[in-house]
């Protein structure tokens, strides 16, 4: 039995419960195990992030390693295509959405989500380099009906829990839902997930999380 540990409020903990949900992998969930830098958590995650995976005693964090590990060791029901180009693409997309979209909009979230205040410069940056980031994802995207094609992908559950994030952020700090500007096929595309069980299931999850945690 594996165990993931983190938060349902962040998307890549939900990332990997979407990826392990779709699979049909029975899993343990820990959904208390925040991000620390404590002693006893670093010796679980090293950089004391969340989420991290349990297999027999030991961790694996990341949550594309932790994906990679789930298709690799659950193949039964892939979220990978089986050919080798098209499993590239697909990490290609993948990377898009992580390191020139999601990972790019973080830097708005000290005022989006904590109170803090962020420079016009910086907004300025952030809005230029999302605004590259989600042309060329709608380059390489295919929507037919998924992100890679007509199967559903690992690219399609980051999407899922990326994209929505990214549209709120921007839309709290910059005035703007660029994802809806820039890239239109995802609101329709998101809506059709949604009608997963599992896309459902954690999204109503991260909801009643966030909704809780703002009771605090």
């Amino acid at each position: 039995m594996v165990k993931l540990c983190g938060i349902r409020i962040s998307n890549y903990h939900n990332k990997v419960r979407l990826a392990a949900l779709e699979k049909g992998i029975a899993f343990e969930e820990n959904d208390q195990c925040a991000p620390s830098r404590d002693e006893a958590h670093l010796e679980r995650s090293a950089m004391g992030k969340v989420p991290y995976l349990e297999v027999n005693g030991e961790t694996l964090t990341e949550s594309q390693a932790i994906c990679e590990y789930l298709e690799e060791a659950y193949p039964e029901k892939p979220l990978y295509p089986r050919d080798p180009w098209q499993r590239a693409k697909v990490r290609e997309l993948i990377s898009y959405l992580e390191l020139h979209v999601e990972l790019v909009s973080r830097r708005l979230h000290k005022q989006a989500f904590y109170g803090g205040a962020v420079s016009d410069e910086s907004k300025a940056q952030v809005e230029r380099e999302l605004t590259r980031g989600l042309k060329a994802l709608g380059r390489l995207a295919k929507f037919a009906p998924m992100l890679a094609g007509p199967e559903l992908t690992l690219a399609d559950v980051c999407a899922f829990v990326h994209l929505p994030l990214v549209a709120t952020v921007t839309r709290l700090v910059l005035g703007r839902d660029l994802v809806e500007e820039l890239l239109p096929q995802a609101k329709p595309y998101l809506k059709a997930l949604g009608e997963r069980p599992a896309f459902q299931r954690v999204a109503a999850d991260r909801k009643a999380a966030t909704d809780a945690r703002r009771k605090k």
